[in-house]
């Protein structure tokens, strides 16, 4: 680390927060309004302001942007110029020399540590004073440059990496579009079911629901019967690992709520309409935020149903917001009322293997795109202790 020092980012660059606009200043032309939705993707509506402020909250192509409120991030503008919001800060190289990618990676890296200091607990949020406060390596300019190209091809795997695995979504996507056609529309002319007729006979006691069991905290225990809640769903995904736990006597109380392999779970609150397949059997049962759907296995298979309701199910239950079609609530109610096509159960088995295949080689590809992010991180880490001499 010969002729490298630490200085605070204060004494990096400047960094300009940007403009406060009020809805009264918004216009259907004129330069665009940086908010942070824009820069991460989050938001497609833009808004404008057509008159002159101070040209400091002007952004150029090429200039660097730091999101230091609500979502984290550091982005580099790639458009026309635009008037900065507030709650973004515009990096102004005035005071040291920097490598553009190099200054990336560090400030990056300067994020994650905020992350888990930040303010609040629903709101992420970096003071400017701990911001300029925070201390950072200065290597040389010519050093920085070489750390940077070590990072990049880094970074080029791991992305590589996602890419391939978004390739899969998509390829699932449109393999389901080719054998069912579009399931709003229904140009193949399947037959249409309610939902609620597709369960197994009402004498099993297997309808849609119930509503999970509403535990108090004292009941939990640290190990036993795994009670699944929010924290086990991601869409299309089942995650083991972080569970509750009843006792087994306590169990025996709460049959009603039980969960099977290939039992269908919903979240009901939070981000609403999540949903998964329980992959295995085993005692179990839902917590209260979760509903269970046990499918009749010879009318809809679970597999054609989650990737339906995943990617067009508030269009097929007419369920909006006005924003990114989401569910706006989910009861079973609502459930039992949506009407589906319904193909012969022979295409959907078909499709059920064709998932099971990709799925096969999306976990091999999630353990490279882990090995990836450690290789990276690791790299990281050592860049800014000035360690990749021998890189």
């Amino acid at each position: 680390m010969m002729n490298w020092k630490n200085i605070k980012l204060g004494d990096a660059a400047t960094f300009v927060n940007g403009y406060a606009f009020k809805p009264k200043d918004w216009s259907n032309s004129g330069k665009e309004i940086i908010r942070i939705q824009n820069l991460t993707g989050k938001g497609s509506d833009i808004n404008f302001f057509q008159g002159e402020i101070d040209e400091k909250y002007r952004v150029t192509n090429g200039d660097l942007l730091i999101s230091w409120s609500a979502t984290l991030g550091i982005f580099e503008w790639a458009k026309e110029d635009a008037w900065l919001n507030q709650h973004i800060f515009k990096v102004v190289f005035n005071k040291k020399e920097f490598d553009k990618t190099f200054f990336k990676y560090l400030i990056s890296s300067v994020i994650k540590f905020f992350e888990q200091r930040v303010h609040g607990s629903t709101m992420k949020h970096i003071t400017k004073g701990n911001f300029d406060a925070a201390i950072v390596p200065y290597p040389p300019i010519e050093e920085q440059k070489r750390i940077a190209m070590i990072l990049d091809k880094a970074d080029a795997l791991r992305q590589k990496n996602k890419q391939l695995l978004a390739a899969y979504d998509e390829l699932l996507q449109s393999t389901f579009l080719e054998m069912f056609g579009d399931p709003v529309t229904n140009p193949k002319g399947w037959d249409k079911s309610y939902l609620q007729n597709c369960y197994p006979s009402p004498k099993s006691g297997t309808k849609c629901g119930p509503f999970g069991s509403a535990l108090k905290k004292h009941e939990y225990t640290d190990t036993g019967i795994p009670v699944w809640t929010m924290d086990n769903i991601q869409p299309n995904r089942f995650v083991d690992g972080k569970s509750l736990y009843i006792s087994e006597n306590k169990y025996d109380d709460l049959l009603g709520y039980k969960t099977e392999k290939n039992d269908v779970i919903i979240s009901r609150a939070g981000t609403v309409g999540k949903m998964c397949i329980i992959p295995y059997d085993g005692k179990a049962i839902i917590s209260t935020n979760l509903i269970r759907l046990r499918l009749n296995k010879n009318v809809l298979r679970p597999i054609y149903f989650t990737t339906l309701m995943s990617n067009w199910g508030p269009k097929v239950a007419r369920l909006k917001t006005g924003r990114d079609d989401s569910f706006t609530h989910m009861n079973t109610g609502i459930l039992n009322k949506i009407e589906l096509p319904i193909p012969p159960i022979r295409l959907q088995n078909q499709f059920s293997q064709i998932v099971e295949n990709i799925e096969a080689q999306k976990s091999i590809l999630k353990q490279s795109i882990q090995e990836s992010e450690d290789l990276f991180n690791g790299l990281v880490q050592k860049a800014f202790k000035g360690e990749l001499n021998e890189q």
